[in-house]
């Protein structure tokens, strides 16, 4: 290799390795510290979505579905009839979807009365669900009630019993 001075006097292939290596250890000291940057978030204990989310009851009712539901079932049954080769979903809900904004409201009436029909049952059966599970929670707690005030009662004698048993 020819040795060229630069400017200052130094070579320039000498500067050019200079520079590399300073590069280098630089991207290096960068890595690590982008490492225990990402280290340190990883440590952080993070609430999921699922366990902020309060756990369903499998017992409780279903919500009824929304008019636009109810018509849809109808039309998935009609769309397939006529296009058996159409398996994806998307093009029976977008099929749907388009057909739902184009009618009246006259043509959505039977689907809506379906649904507020539907709305009222679920309102009425959920309420027969929360009033049984408040009666099942008193009984618990009725029975949990009695067994601690049973135990508190043999303690607070045993404890008395202790007590005369020091004094003499």
């Amino acid at each position: 290799m020819k040795d060229t001075k630069g400017k200052k006097g130094a070579p320039t292939v000498v500067k050019s390795i200079a520079k590399d290596k300073t590069r280098k250890i630089e991207e290096k000291d960068i890595k690590k510290r982008k490492g225990a940057v990402k280290e340190a978030k990883a440590k952080k204990p993070r609430a999921s979505k699922k366990a902020a989310k309060a756990a369903k009851d499998p017992n409780a009712p279903k919500r009824p579905p929304t008019a636009f539901f109810l018509f849809l079932n109808e039309f998935r049954k009609t769309f397939k009839e006529e296009h058996p080769d159409v398996k994806g979903v998307t093009m029976v809900g977008k099929a749907g979807g388009e057909k739902w904004k184009d009618m009246s409201d006259a043509e959505k009436a039977p689907y809506i009365n379906k649904a507020t029909q539907k709305k009222t049952e679920y309102v009425k059966t959920l309420a027969a669900y929360k009033q049984k599970q408040d009666d099942d929670e008193e009984e618990d707690g009725d029975a949990e009630e009695s067994d601690k005030s049973k135990s508190e009662i043999n303690d607070d004698e045993d404890d008395e019993d202790e007590d005369e048993d020091l004094e003499d």
